[in-house]
């Protein structure tokens, strides 16, 4: 691109359709139009992609990041530039395409406290044929139901309530004794809530300090005087 110096700007040029790139950028895609051999003009296309690359730093190195690169040229050059490019140069339309629409899930979730991926945890354990492994997974989800559902309405809930929610869950697959659940805490929750500060334990906690420090103190005093 030696001959960039030369290009002059012309006050009447359409309007940079990509700004984000800048009005130098574009002219020197206006620069690149005006190679005639198609070679030497991808060449040099070459060097202001990684130019590109350097203005937008943001843009990570990927495949689909070059591709947008090259689209990005083809698109300031009115798709008017044919080059021997790693890409196919897009078509015109790509301008007025609207994006595809986003699925949304429709799986519904029986209990929202509980979350779809505690679901997807019941689906495994049923799959599970090995008696104590079956178990041992019922209890661990177990575990979790009664924490989320802690953390979810502040309250304790009851194991009978839980296992109940389990075999919803599972369409009555899943199922452990309750009162061997509720005789060992087997479904004790995984966390305990942080407990709240009390005012009075901390300025217990801090006459307790200053009393071993005067304590420890006198003791010195004491020392030193023997």
């Amino acid at each position: 691109m030696n001959n960039i110096k030369t290009l002059e700007y012309n006050t009447n040029q359409e309007p940079i359709i990509l700004k984000e790139y800048g009005r130098n950028v574009q002219m020197l895609v206006e620069y690149l139009r005006s190679i005639p051999d198609v070679e030497k003009r991808t060449e040099q296309a070459h060097t202001l992609i990684e130019l590109m690359k350097q203005v937008m730093p943001s843009l990570k190195e990927a495949n689909e990041t070059n591709q947008k690169l090259w689209d990005d040229l083809y698109i300031m050059a009115g798709f008017d530039i044919e080059l021997n490019g790693p890409y196919p140069k897009p078509e015109p339309e790509v301008l007025t395409k609207k994006p595809e629409r986003v699925p949304y899930t429709t799986n519904r979730i029986k209990y929202k406290h509980y979350g779809r991926n505690l679901e997807l945890l019941v689906l495994e354990a049923i799959k599970k044929e090995d008696p104590q492994e079956r178990e041992d997974a019922i209890i661990y989800i177990g575990k979790l139901m009664k924490s989320f559902y802690g953390s979810w309405n502040k309250e304790v809930i009851d194991d009978a309530v839980i296992l109940e929610n389990m075999q919803t869950i599972s369409g009555g697959k899943l199922n452990i004794d309750l009162e061997k659940v509720r005789e060992d805490n087997l479904f004790e929750r995984l966390y305990k809530p942080k407990r709240k500060p009390n005012r009075e334990n901390e300025e217990r906690d801090v006459r307790g300090r200053n009393n071993n420090r005067n304590r420890k103190g006198g003791q010195r005093q004491q020392r030193r005087r023997n």
